[in-house]
């Protein structure tokens, strides 16, 4: 028996892989040589990056809180110091927000802070 070339199966994988490949410059997203690289390539970057924008936004959130403590008088580290003698446990996600959108609220916890560093 031949070897089926045409087969549906063969025909809808690579029309699969088109389709995803939608919107990619060049031969790759018409050519399934290339395409099928560039699809790879592709889900494989959003594999990690999925991982990856867990790390971006804790540094994001660290930079915002940090901008909001030194505004205060006060560094990053002195202030997560001053959290955990204080017994405050907030997530950098919340500290982060309301350094950004509560000021008044983000300075009585960086009072709290403060004050929990001098005792």
């Amino acid at each position: 028996m031949p070897r089926a070339v045409d087969g549906t199966k063969r025909k809808n994988h690579r029309k699969k892989i088109l389709k995803m490949a939608k919107g990619y410059w060049g031969r790759r997203h018409s050519n399934y040589k290339t395409a099928k690289d560039a699809v790879t390539k592709g889900l494989f970057y959003a594999y990690r990056d999925r991982r990856d924008k867990k790390h971006d936004f804790r540094r994001l959130w660290i930079i915002r809180i940090n901008a909001g403590c030194r505004a205060e008088g006060l560094s990053y580290s002195q202030f997560i110091a001053g959290l955990a003698k204080a017994n405050i446990e907030i997530d950098r996600k919340a500290l982060a927000y309301l350094a950004m959108n509560d000021a008044n609220a983000f300075k009585a916890i960086v009072g709290k802070a403060k004050s929990a560093l001098e005792a």
